[in-house]
């Protein structure tokens, strides 16, 4: 089975991410699309075990494994917290659904460690345009600020929210170069005392629920391996391949 194939016929849930995800989209924005796919429980049986993530086919187009994506939402990895709670969805079927009902026992307290260091990281590229060429990069200046609004609202509220709903305006005109870098700085000093503030009164747990989402995927892939003749295919292809022995 190539890896697109499993794109193709396995992909439980998919989702349009980026500016257009966001509410940031302009005319010349990309299409970002985001999936999970579930591998075949009997493709693990083999030497050979399915792709942790397939990129394409389509442009733009990256997908991840069940389980590795399960495992980065709780690490509370921001983009992966985001794909789950895009409002641009392109498929889902019944795993798909279970899988978002889930959204909830993946946020923990830990976002602010992770949303905020993977903020500062951005911040130290911003900076280092500033010294190189006197200016930001302001697209990026305005994804940081959206992050930083994100992160905020999600330990105030527990949700996560990522449409940017009436902010659309005033960060585009970050992007257009139209405020300045030192109003862009307080701005994003602002965000982050906030951000400080709202974890001390948070009402996200301190853990994600690890239980939960290991109850889902064990399940998920004992009905996979349940499905007629899922064995005997997998076998059959390994025959096929030259991969079995003769003694």
């Amino acid at each position: 089975m190539q890896p697109e194939d499993l794109v193709r016929d396995h992909t439980i849930y998919a989702c349009v991410m980026g500016s257009r995800a966001f509410g940031l989209e302009t005319d010349g924005s990309d299409t970002d699309r985001r999936g999970v796919f579930l591998a075949p429980t009997a493709l693990f049986w083999g030497f050979e075990k399915p792709p942790t993530h397939v990129e394409g086919p389509l442009p733009e187009q990256f997908s991840w494994e069940l389980e590795r994506f399960c495992e980065l939402a709780l690490r509370a990895n921001p983009n992966i917290l985001e794909c789950l709670h895009s409002p641009l969805v392109e498929h889902v079927n019944d795993t798909g659904r279970e899988l978002l009902s889930l959204r909830g026992a993946f946020l923990s307290r830990q976002v602010y460690d992770t949303f905020t260091r993977y903020a500062l990281g951005q911040r130290r590229k911003l900076d280092a345009d500033v010294r190189t060429t006197g200016t930001p990069r302001w697209k990026h200046a305005m994804h940081l600020l959206r992050l930083l609004m994100t992160v905020r609202d999600l330990l105030c509220t527990g949700e996560l929210r990522i449409d940017v709903g009436d902010q659309r305006e005033p960060l585009l005109a970050v992007k257009r170069g139209e405020v300045s870098w030192a109003r862009v700085e307080a701005r994003m000093a602002r965000l982050a005392a906030e951000t400080e503030e709202a974890l001390g009164h948070t009402p996200l747990p301190p853990e994600p629920d690890r239980a939960r989402v290991a109850d889902f995927l064990f399940r998920v892939r004992r009905a996979s391996a349940d499905q007629p003749d899922a064995h005997h295919e997998v076998v059959q292809g390994a025959v096929h391949g030259g991969r079995v022995g003769q003694g």
